[in-house]
C-alpha cells in the first residue's frame, strides 16, 4: 500500500513541474469533456421532450382492431373497434394504467355556406383528451369542448379557422362519408381555436365530442383506444403483454411504434454528438499525449537513471500512466462540474431557442444532467488518459539504459 501512494504522489509531483504546459492540457481536457457532456445532455433533453410529445398525442400504447394501422380501408371505420367501452374497463382495471381514451379518426369538409375546406377530424372524450394534452395544445379563442354539452361543438385549428372566417360561436357544416359508404352533414357551432403548434396540423385540425363524431358517420364503432400509464418506460412492456393477451384480436402498438418524427429526430442527433462527442474525445486525448510525450522527452535520462537503480520498464509505464490518469481525473472533474453549471444556469435563465422547422413556437434551451452520464464520462476520459500515456511511455520505458543515461 505504501509503495502504491509512493507512485501516485511520485506522479501527481510530476505532474506539477511544468505548470504552465499541466495547466493548458487541463483546459483542453476539461473543455473538451464539458462539450461533450453538454452536446450529449442536449440530446438527452431533447429525446425526452419528443417522448412526452409523441406519448401524450398518441398515448403510451394504442389498440386497434386488426389491419387499422395498414390504412386500407374502402368505407370509413371498416376496421373499427367494436365493444371499446367494455374493452376500455377491462384495460382500466390493469395496474399501471391511468386513463383509457376512445378516439375517433373521419375526414370531411367544412363549411361556412360560401367556402369549404378539407379537415381531418377528431372525436375525443373532452373530459380526459385535453387533460392528457397538457400544455402541447393552445387556446387562442374561446374554450375547448365540454363533456355533455347540449349541442354539437367543435374545435378548430387556427390556420383552419383563419381560412373560414370562423371564431368562437360561429356555425358550421360538417359533410362526411357514414360507415356504408352514404353521405352525411351535420351542424355545429365553434367554441374554440386552437394550435398544435405546426401548421400543417393547424390547416386541417378539427375536435369534437366522440359521441358527434358517432353521430355524423352513423356508428359506435372507435378507430384506437389510447392506453395512458403511470410510467412511460413502462410502454414496451405493457405492449409486449397486451399483444399477448389479445392476440389475432387487437393489433397493438406502443407510442415509439407511431413516432416517427420521435425515431428520425433520435437517429439524426445520435449520428451528430457521437461524432461531435468522437472528435472532443481525440482532441482531449491528444493534448494528454502530448504533454507526456514532451515530458518523456525532456525525462529520458531520468528514466535511465530509474532503470539503473533497478525500476523496471512496467513500473516506469505505471508511473507515466498515474501522470495521465491524474491530468485526464483533474481534467474531466473540472469538465463536469463546468457543464452542470452551464446546464443549471440554462435552467435558470429560461433561454428559448427558435422554432424548428414546420413548427410556430420555440422551445426551451436547456440539457439533461445526468449524474450516471457524468460519472461514466469521467471515467472514460480517465482510463483513456491512462492508455495513451501507456502508449506514449512504451518505446522510452524498454530503451537501453546506456541510450537513455547518454540522451541529450
Amino acid at each position: 500500500m505504501r509503495l502504491d501512494f509512493t507512485w501516485v504522489a511520485m506522479a501527481l509531483k510530476n505532474t506539477l513541474r511544468n505548470r504552465r504546459r499541466s495547466f493548458v492540457t487541463l483546459g483542453i481536457a476539461a473543455t473538451g469533456t464539458a462539450a461533450a457532456l453538454l452536446g450529449a445532455g442536449f440530446a438527452s433533453y431533447t429525446y425526452q421532450s419528443l417522448a412526452e410529445i409523441s406519448a401524450r398525442d398518441t398515448g403510451h400504447v394504442v389498440l386497434a382492431a386488426p389491419h387499422w394501422f395498414a390504412g386500407t380501408e374502402d368505407v370509413p371505420l371498416q376496421h373499427g373497434l367494436v365493444g371499446s367501452a367494455a374493452l376500455a374497463r377491462q384495460l382500466l382495471a390493469r395496474p399501471g394504467v391511468r386513463r383509457v381514451l376512445p378516439r375517433l379518426q373521419f375526414t370531411g369538409l367544412v363549411s361556412n355556406g360560401d367556402k369549404s375546406e378539407i379537415f381531418v377530424g377528431t372525436g375525443v372524450d373532452p373530459a380526459q383528451e385535453f387533460a392528457v394534452r397538457g400544455p402541447f395544445i393552445r387556446v387562442d379563442a374561446g374554450t375547448l369542448l365540454e363533456a355533455d354539452a347540449a349541442r354539437p361543438d367543435i374545435v378548430l385549428g387556427r390556420i383552419l379557422a383563419r381560412s373560414l372566417g370562423a371564431h368562437p360561436g360561429t356555425a358550421l357544416t360538417l359533410l362526411s362519408t357514414t360507415t356504408s359508404g352514404s353521405l352525411n352533414a351535420l351542424d355545429v357551432t365553434v367554441t374554440g381555436i386552437v394550435s398544435s403548434g405546426i401548421d400543417e396540423m393547424d390547416k386541417r385540425l378539427a375536435m369534437v365530442d366522440l359521441a358527434t363524431a358517432q353521430g355524423l358517420l352513423a356508428t359506435d364503432k372507435v378507430s384506437t383506444l389510447a392506453v395512458y400509464l403511470d410510467d412511460l418506460d413502462a410502454s414496451a412492456a405493457t405492449a409486449a403483454d397486451l399483444r399477448l393477451r389479445y392476440a389475432g384480436r387487437l393489433d397493438v402498438r406502443d407510442w415509439q411504434d407511431l413516432a416517427q418524427v420521435y425515431r428520425s429526430v433520435r437517429g439524426l442527433y445520435d449520428r451528430i454528438f457521437g461524432f461531435l462527442g468522437a472528435i472532443m474525445l481525440v482532441v482531449v486525448l491528444g493534448a494528454i499525449a502530448n504533454t507526456l510525450a514532451m515530458a518523456v522527452v525532456e525525462r529520458t535520462r531520468e528514466i535511465g537513471a530509474l532503470r539503473a537503480l533497478g525500476t523496471t520498464p512496467g513500473e516506469v509505464m505505471r508511473l507515466f500512466a498515474l501522470e495521465g490518469m491524474a491530468l485526464g481525473a483533474a481534467g474531466a472533474l473540472a469538465g463536469a462540474l463546468i457543464a452542470a453549471g452551464i446546464g443549471a444556469a440554462l435552467l435558470a435563465l429560461g433561454i428559448q431557442m427558435p422554432p424548428p422547422p414546420g413548427r410556430t413556437s420555440g422551445y426551451p434551451l436547456a440539457v439533461t444532467i445526468a449524474p450516471q452520464a457524468y460519472a461514466v464520462a469521467m471515467m472514460a476520459v480517465t482510463l483513456l488518459a491512462a492508455l495513451a500515456a501507456l502508449c506514449v511511455s512504451r518505446a522510452a520505458a524498454h530503451r537501453p539504459v546506456t541510450e537513455a543515461l547518454a540522451h541529450v
